[in-house]
């Protein structure tokens, strides 16, 4: 005979367990504490088996009917509700575990030592802040639930604040981070796929840089007078000889260089396109690495900050020195040097365009064009280092020096 909700109202616990049949194998089982519980028995490959439907009240009649039979679908379809129950537990609790702040976390954690893909320290550190930065939003949401309208939000408030650079990348971040979540199996697709066009897109600005030689000389003069750290000083002076990335420059280690060979080998990890560079050094920059040498070597940092020699300067202080000494932002930065170099190098028709780009380590698509350019310029590289020096030291000094175009060597 089939339950009803007045029967199962009524009935009383008793010394022993007992059971109240319904249908279909449903019955349910009322305990001498009192409780009542829901369960279903059932036949896999001819043993009996009993599948835990719920708890009453919290499930009444009509709902353990519908899971019963929920179940029995399950069997028809060869399957056992028993194990389908546990893998659904065990989805449940990845899912659980697999929130976005995990995932976004391993993920991290995997670009920082993912071979020659390998994040910079610099760049490690800023996609882990970015990333973080929508934890509030959806970090404790198991990725799996998150949805695209989820995401939007969580980066219209960064857009909101005005910082559009940083809300596309960290929507690109976000994208990157639901791709290694489904190409791990725990994903099946990517949510930020259709967002793309929703952000603002942020005005392209460019480094400030000096790029007239008269401009050059009054900045080298400047820096020359700087009142400031004297460690900030030298890495000012060194920069525009070297001319290499500013994190380059702040992380770079006296093991780095090599003073009887002139060479500073900048390892792979450090570099922007993941391989060594090899910067060639004019005897102005080694006198002033050897300044710096009696400051904070011989080991360690060349540029330490001024709390600790266990960290490099921080990234903001040659662009503090540059704001101390009068330019402003528009006018001057630190990637500035870069720009510098590479507009009168190539002004001065003296180089190979080829080896000025080698000097600034830009990457080449073309692998075996990279290695041959690699070695075909080196030579060359070394003397327009020294060049490049000897062409700064007559700024500095106020010479009328034009670059003028010459036959290429």
């Amino acid at each position: 005979m089939a339950l009803t909700e007045v029967a199962i109202r009524k009935a009383k616990a008793g010394p022993k367990p007992y059971k109240m049949g319904d249908s279909s194998g449903l019955f349910l089982l009322v305990q001498p504490s009192g409780g009542k519980l829901w369960r279903m028995k059932y036949r896999v490959d001819g043993r009996e088996k009993k599948l835990g439907l719920g708890t009453y009240p919290e499930v009444g009649l009509a709902e353990a009917r519908r899971r019963r039979d929920a179940a029995r679908e399950q069997m028809a379809q060869g399957k056992d509700p028993s194990r389908e129950k546990q893998r659904e537990k065990a989805r449940e609790r990845l899912d659980a575990e697999n929130t976005f702040a995990a995932l976004a976390s391993e993920f991290c954690e995997k670009r920082r030592h993912d071979g020659s893909r390998a994040w910079a320290p610099a760049t490690a550190k800023r996609c882990e802040y970015l990333l973080s930065v929508l934890n509030s939003s959806i970090g404790n949401l198991p990725i799996a639930d998150i949805e695209p309208a989820d995401i939007l939000t969580a980066i219209r408030r960064i857009e909101s604040k005005g910082k559009l650079e940083s809300a596309k990348r960290t929507l690109q971040l976000a994208g990157s981070v639901f791709r290694y979540a489904v190409a791990t199996a725990r994903l099946k697709s990517d949510p930020t796929r259709d967002l793309r066009g929703a952000l603002m897109n942020p005005t392209v600005t460019h480094y400030g840089a000096i790029l007239d030689p008269a401009g050059a000389g009054e900045l080298l003069r400047a820096i020359d007078g700087y009142e400031g750290q004297p460690i900030t000083k030298l890495a000012m002076q060194l920069a525009p000889h070297v001319f290499v990335r500013p994190g380059e420059l702040r992380h770079a280690e006296w093991s780095e260089f090599d003073f009887d060979g002139a060479l500073w080998t900048i390892p792979a990890s450090k570099t922007k396109m993941r391989k060594d560079h090899l910067v060639p050094l004019s005897r102005q920059a080694i006198k002033i690495l050897q300044e710096a040498q009696l400051l904070t070597g011989p080991s360690d940092y060349v540029f330490p900050s001024v709390r600790t020699r266990r960290r490099p300067m921080s990234d903001n202080t040659i662009n503090a020195g540059l704001r101390r000494l009068g330019y402003t932002t528009d006018e001057m930065t630190a990637h500035g040097f870069r720009a510098m170099a590479s507009t009168l190098l190539n002004e001065s028709g003296k180089w190979n365009p080829d080896a000025i780009e080698r000097a600034l380590a830009h990457g080449d698509s073309d692998k075996v064009r990279a290695a041959y350019h690699r070695g075909a310029h080196w030579k060359e590289r070394v003397k327009m280092a020294q060049w490049w020096s000897d062409y700064l030291d007559k700024l500095r000094a106020g010479a009328e020096v034009a670059p003028v175009k010459t036959a290429k060597r």
